[in-house]
């Protein structure tokens, strides 16, 4: 399986499977194979992911409500959700940001 590693000068390298790289990028509306997140773009980068972790957790929250409520069997769901996949990639930001550094990837 592929592999994702986002770097920076100030964080050590951050190293994700391709499936979860891929939808944090697709979330951020970046290039997959190659790019760059400026340090003024990361609190609006924190700011999205936040957001459809959220969102994430609300839509299985639904889908769990609506299977009960007829009678069926609730989905089952990955158990390392968008939420706790999504924190050393922020922390990752919010360092970088700090520090005026950038995060690449693909290069």
């Amino acid at each position: 399986m592929s592999l994702y590693r986002f770097k920076s000068r100030e964080t050590g390298d951050l190293v994700m499977l391709q499936p979860h790289g891929r939808r944090i990028l697709e979330i951020l509306d970046k290039d997959l194979s190659s790019g760059i997140i400026q340090p003024e773009e990361m609190p609006a980068a924190v700011a999205k992911l936040r957001d459809a972790a959220d969102q994430e957790a609300a839509d299985q929250q639904r889908q769990k409500e609506e299977a009960l409520a007829k009678g069926d069997v609730a989905p089952e769901f990955d158990s390392v959700t968008l939420k706790l996949r999504i924190v050393p990639f922020v922390e990752m930001l919010q360092r970088c940001e700090q520090a005026r550094v950038d995060v690449v990837w693909g290069v």
